[in-house]
């Protein structure tokens, strides 16, 4: 914080470069057992979670992440019924996932107690997927819980903070051997995939270890204004062979969109997001 302003910014991931946002009013500043917890009220972007120094939601953007994190799987699948969260502990993921008219059940994994309870209380639009009968939250390690759970999954969507901490093992390849092991024959994961802009050799390395496991790998992305650089990226793939994931397999009506309330994914940005710039495209082999 700097005066009535916050500021996310890291000299060794971000050096030379900051992104503000104007603090109206600090609602939960604490350090829990796995990571630094800021949520603030803005002045132009509502409610603000912040993670270890690094925006993690706002009220204003969190639906370009939220939905496209969720539904770039869901509708990839023909019949995503069984789906496991990792993380996701604001309840957007969640949220979404269970708008999805063939989801089934959804089984979230989140470490952070602490994280879940503020969430609930401070950012109750996307708590609110936590509360759905179809979600059974599990408090605990995720690499953990897929050790130790022989469950198969459709749809697997680890929503992760950035690779610091806690979340550090989940970008690795053990992480993504274990999903593989327990997803269903043509069962898809996608996983929060980082900044095009800072990230691209990190980004490498994810997309290298994936296709010595899954048949079918890709990379999409959108822009998110609160995330550093103003993008985040997705790693998706498929143990189905030759899986096409930029054509949607499902495509909702414009009567569900506005049921299920959607305010960014539809068919035509589940499209976009596998359209990548030259240089990204290039350096991912896509």
């Amino acid at each position: 914080m700097d005066g009535n302003w916050f500021y996310e910014k890291d000299e060794a991931e971000f050096p030379g470069q900051r992104f503000g946002l104007q603090v109206d009013k600090v609602l939960v500043d604490e350090k829990t057992k796995y990571q630094d917890l800021l949520i603030f009220q803005s002045t132009n972007y509502g409610r603000v979670m912040v993670l270890d120094g690094m925006i993690n939601s706002t009220s204003r953007d969190e639906c370009a992440y939220q939905e496209m994190i969720t539904f770039l799987p869901l509708n990839s699948h023909p019949s995503p019924k069984k789906v496991l969260i990792i993380g996701g502990g604001d309840g957007g993921v969640a949220r979404e996932c269970v708008k999805h008219p063939l989801v089934e059940s959804v089984l979230m994994v989140e470490i952070d107690d602490v994280l879940v309870e503020a969430s609930k209380k401070f950012l109750p639009d996307m708590a609110i997927g936590m509360s759905h009968p179809k979600v059974t939250l599990h408090i605990g390690d995720g690499l953990a819980y897929l050790q130790n759970n022989m469950d198969k999954y459709d749809v697997i969507i680890a929503d992760l903070s950035d690779p610091e901490g806690p979340a550090e093992k989940l970008f690795q390849e053990t992480f993504y051997k274990l999903m593989y092991e327990r997803l269903n024959d043509d069962g898809i994961i996608c996983c929060q995939g980082e900044c095009i802009w800072l990230d691209l050799e990190l980004i490498v390395k994810m997309l290298s270890f994936c296709r010595g496991m899954y048949p079918s790998v890709s990379y999409a992305f959108n822009g998110v204004p609160t995330y550093t650089c103003g993008s985040i990226g997705y790693v998706i793939c498929s143990k189905a062979k030759d899986k096409q994931f930029k054509e949607p397999v499902t495509i909702f009506s414009e009567e569900e969109k506005e049921k299920m309330k959607l305010n960014f994914y539809d068919e035509d940005i589940h499209r976009a997001a596998f359209a990548l710039p030259r240089f990204a495209r290039k350096k991912f082999k896509l």
